[in-house]
């Protein structure tokens, strides 16, 4: 049991994770922060939190778990923020969705309180983004990659790992780099595709009419490109090295479908057909990622 939750930033990750903690009844407090302060106080008519603070700093303050739900780009401003109140009991903990450069913004920001910030991502979320869309649920049954580096309090990991397994979630522990490089490719990627996608489409003279015409298998392939712009910019930029290459190997495998296709070699393409259908029809994931 926490006494008090401190949640830098109130939106559909971090109100989601406020909601499902004080559900588990392992939080007794939440003191909220969001940049907006118009946020912060539509959380607290939610129930999201119990009281409003006017910075990071005193959402912090007097807190024993800490949630950083920020863009990763703000992340570095927010650890400078509340470093000098982050002590060797508490758990930090971020829900980033690229790790390496989380961790370098810790490095510069924290210092010698390192060691209390257990890096976290949950593989889930929504395409819609705000306070209005937490959801108590949002976690269940979800898998969260843990990242912790070699200075990482050992009792301050086991917190979070206990903490994401009261909430239902499958928890994995692995490398940055490894999670940066697998993310790239099974989510970021995804997403640049979508963007390229529906641009493409809408940005064609009768794109209009081509969309009017779309069924369930668009709706399906394209819904993440819904997704909020500015995390996503801050993303692909992020882990823009790892994305990069993972955007090369696509493009190699989409040319070689094209090749196929134009010399009309209709049984490499139905080989290459087959074969991305089987792996799909064999894949099985923890929680839909969004």
């Amino acid at each position: 049991m926490f006494e008090q939750l401190g949640l830098i930033g109130c939106g559909l990750m971090g109100g989601s994770f406020a909601l499902a903690l004080r559900r588990a009844g392992l939080v007794k407090r939440v003191v909220g922060y969001s940049k907006s302060p118009s946020t912060t106080e539509r959380a607290r008519q939610l129930g999201i939190i119990d009281v409003e603070a006017p910075s990071a700093l005193l959402a912090v303050s007097g807190a024993d778990i800490v949630l950083i739900a920020v863009p990763v780009s703000a992340t570095e401003a927010t650890f400078k923020a509340i470093k000098h109140l982050v002590t060797p009991q508490m758990l930090v903990m971020d829900v980033g969705s690229t790790k390496r450069d989380v961790i370098d913004a810790g490095r510069r920001a924290l210092r010698e309180q390192l060691g209390s910030f257990v890096p976290a991502h949950p593989i889930t979320g929504k395409e819609v983004s705000g306070v209005e869309h937490a959801d108590v649920n949002l976690y269940t049954g979800a898998q969260v990659i843990l990242t912790p580096i070699d200075r990482t309090l050992p009792t301050q990991l086991q917190k979070a790992v206990d903490v994401w397994t009261a909430l239902d979630c499958r928890v994995v522990q692995m490398s940055p780099e490894s999670h940066d490089a697998a993310f790239a490719a099974v989510s970021h990627l995804p997403h640049l595709i979508a963007f390229a996608a529906i641009n493409a489409i809408s940005g064609q003279s009768q794109g209009n009419d081509y969309l009017s015409l779309a069924g369930p298998g668009f709706r399906d392939f394209t819904r993440i490109a819904a997704s909020d712009a500015k995390m996503w910019r801050d993303i692909m930029i992020s882990n823009r090295e790892e994305l990069l290459a993972q955007s090369k190997i696509f493009q190699r495998n989409l040319q070689a479908l094209e090749l196929m296709i134009a010399n009309s070699n209709s049984d490499a393409l139905e080989g290459l057909i087959e074969q991305a259908s089987r792996t799909r029809a064999n894949w099985r994931m923890v929680k839909n990622q969004e």
